[in-house]
């Protein structure tokens, strides 16, 4: 008989993780809320005196998004996921790439812009850019929802069979591409009325693409068990040194490109379709 702390798994037999190595996913979760935390003070702390708590508000949501990976995997590794896990990583990713980033996105973007011309037209901004946060942090959390129900889920345009994707813009994402630009301007807030409509702009469209059924990839298929594994952790550690050099330039481009990546496959597989129609019909 196998005993308590063993289980039997196609004919082998596997210790159990102790109770205590439930806990480390779950400390990896709560450094993300924790991260998520911090870029809230930051950011009702800044203003266009002091731009560097905008500044360390973007780096920290930067962090929150490692962190978020980081439980994952070791969730994985250790063999510790847990129902109780994915609820409390759900959880903290409403308040740090839903609450924070949105809180973030307002104070930067609208709730800076100095005296205008027309006072009506700067108030007009101001709320229409409070309706735009609102709407990234409800389309957040209903990615958050979808993600959490969904089996199998297949996004809109399938991509290469055996690779698995992600059916919208993740969160965690989302909040990437808010806390990119702020850090890419240093956390020099917006002080132009039209620039500001631009930020709206972005704002808005990333909500549309994370509660799109547009595939993003996932990069599940990356690890190190794989063919190249040396090769995998050199490319890991020189993009890694890139960011800590030159995080103003590579952390944007990151997000911009991944933003960018699901656009195009989108586009790419629309014109493929209709190609192939017309092939058919002619």
């Amino acid at each position: 008989m196998v005993d308590g702390a063993q289980m039997a798994v196609d004919g082998k037999v596997r210790r159990q993780p102790s109770r205590g190595m439930y806990v480390l996913p779950s400390l990896f979760t709560a450094g993300n809320m924790a991260a998520g935390f911090y870029a809230i003070t930051q950011s009702i702390q800044g203003s266009a005196t002091d731009q560097g708590y905008f500044d360390r508000a973007a780096l920290a949501l930067g962090i929150a998004v490692l962190f978020d990976g980081l439980d994952g995997i070791i969730a994985r590794l250790t063999n510790t996921t847990s129902d109780f896990g994915k609820e409390l990583d759900s959880l903290a990713d409403v308040v740090t790439f839903g609450v924070a980033p949105s809180l973030l996105a307002y104070i930067w973007g609208f709730r800076m812009l100095p005296a205008m011309a027309h006072p009506q037209a700067r108030e007009q901004i101001v709320h229409i850019g409070v309706f735009a946060c609102f709407i990234f942090l409800i389309c957040g959390a209903s990615r958050l929802a979808r993600f959490n129900i969904s089996v199998n889920p297949q996004p809109r345009n399938p991509g290469r069979p055996g690779k698995k994707y992600f059916v919208g813009m993740p969160i965690p994402a989302g909040a990437g591409v808010i806390s990119s630009v702020i850090h890419f301007q240093r956390g020099s807030p917006i002080d132009n009325p039209w620039i500001a409509v631009v930020w709206l702009c972005l704002l808005v469209f990333t909500s549309f693409l994370m509660v799109s059924n547009w595939r993003f990839w996932s990069a599940k298929e990356v690890t190190t068990g794989g063919r190249h594994p040396f090769q995998l952790v050199a490319v890991i550690v020189l993009i890694g040194s890139l960011i800590v050099l030159y995080s103003e330039y590579m952390l944007i481009i990151l997000a911009m490109a991944y933003l960018v990546s699901g656009v195009v496959a989108r586009l790419a597989y629309s014109w493929s379709r209709g190609r192939r129609r017309s092939t058919v019909v002619s």
